[in-house]
């Protein structure tokens, strides 16, 4: 790849909009009733609609975790479309960082799998990474850097990896207030 290419791709002057965060995603899942447990238990989704067969073969759900009529749509995999495959990651945002803290106590004691909670370094953001059950890679984060209308973006010198929650609160990057509303859920 060539970056320094990649580099200058912009968005064209004077879009008549902006797009602001991912609106929904949709996955092929290996059994559409264990993904859909696992979203409504590990993240607190709500379904909304099902397809049934005559709809899609195989069925699909649409479930939400805001007012949007659906965040996620979860469909049958197939040979052609196999679970998984394909995706590097779906993150989705929260509005504070105790929420981060407690998301990532969720799923310890429901034992899914964590391959990563801490800070990344481009964006910051504070996060806990964990598995689906098809292994779909899922990030809940707070406090990713936001770029006005200037386009200043932070520069790599500022970023702070963190391999930890803990190592990210205690070590912020320059503007990330990481102060806990209750520092106590460190514990959990």
């Amino acid at each position: 790849m060539d970056t320094k290419a990649v580099a200058q791709i912009a968005p064209p002057r004077g879009l008549p909009f902006r797009i602001g965060k991912i609106g929904h995603v949709a996955l092929y899942v290996k059994d559409i009733a264990a993904s859909t447990k696992f979203y409504a238990d590990a993240m607190g989704f709500e379904i909304s609609d099902i397809y049934d067969d005559d709809m899609m073969p195989g069925g699909a759900v649409f479930m939400r975790c805001n007012p949007d009529h659906h965040g996620i749509a979860l469909f049958q995999a197939t040979e052609a479309n196999p679970a998984g495959a394909g995706l590097h990651h779906l993150a989705f945002e929260v509005g504070t960082l105790d929420e981060v803290v407690r998301a990532r106590a969720h799923l310890r004691a429901m034992n899914a799998q964590i391959d990563f909670d801490g800070r990344r370094r481009a964006g910051v953001q504070i996060a806990v990474e964990f598995r689906d059950p098809d292994g779909h890679r899922l990030e809940i984060y707070w406090g990713i850097d936001q770029v006005g209308s200037e386009g200043r973006i932070r520069p790599r010198a500022e970023w702070k990896g963190a391999r930890s929650l803990e190592q990210a609160i205690a070590d912020p990057v320059v503007g990330q207030d990481t102060s806990l509303r209750d520092p106590a859920i460190l514990t959990l």
